[in-house]
């Protein structure tokens, strides 16, 4: 499995106006067509911000922030049409982009966001790393694993089969707590997740019919 410089797993996002420089505080409005992702500011200052998410396509939509690599730092899953939701994410500065995916799925139509100042969440590094494999339709790799309340794991995931494939990760109460985004055949991903609470955590492809065909399973945390 190649290796890359640690990128670690932000839990929120930050704010700022298109004409007059970064300012903290106050939601991006984004607004999600079935051929365009609209932000109302893209530079944005340090630190946590709400993106209020507005779907006025005629498809099932979801929202990404992506860092380097396309490492997933944020997201919110099936907005449908019409409707609205809402996620928070915290960045340090940097550039980065926010992504809608009607459909939910391929890479997104994106959009640059570029983040100014100081703050953002720092992420803890990892205790230590997880590999595992990604086929057509299973995973191997992962058979055994389990992890310890505050512990944070870096997962590394190879894709080994001939379809895309993800890697989403529920915590004990079904929240989503982050995941690999969709990884082409050949390709790798990883995320870096710290497990706050004991419990049994769930995990899934959640592209296609990936996870009716078998790409789901569940890990305790003690």
């Amino acid at each position: 499995m190649r290796r890359y410089a640690p990128i670690l797993l932000a839990l929120s996002l930050t704010a700022c106006s298109n004409g007059g420089g970064a300012k903290s505080g106050g939601a991006v409005a984004v607004t999600a067509t079935d051929t365009a992702c609209t932000l109302g500011r893209t530079d944005l200052a340090a630190g946590k911000t709400t993106f209020d998410v507005k779907n006025t396509g005629k498809d099932v939509t979801e929202v990404y922030v992506y860092g380097e690599k396309d490492t997933v730092l944020a997201e919110k899953e099936n907005i449908g049409p019409g409707l609205s939701a809402s996620f928070v994410a915290d960045l340090p500065a940097g550039t980065y982009e926010v992504a809608c995916k009607p459909g939910q799925k391929g890479d997104g139509i994106r959009t640059s966001i570029h983040v100014t100042g100081s703050g953002g969440a720092t992420a803890k590094a990892a205790d230590r790393d997880v590999e595992f494999q990604s086929h057509d339709f299973a995973w191997t790799g992962l058979e055994t694993f389990t992890a310890k309340a505050g512990e944070t794991i870096k997962f590394e995931m190879e894709n080994d089969g001939p379809a895309q494939h993800e890697f989403e990760v529920f915590d004990a109460d079904g929240t989503a707590l982050g995941e690999i985004g969709p990884t082409d055949k050949g390709k790798d991903g990883e995320v870096t997740l710290t497990f706050a609470k004991s419990g049994s955590y769930a995990y899934k492809c959640g592209i296609a019919d990936h996870e009716a065909r078998g790409m789901v399973g569940t890990f305790q945390v003690s």
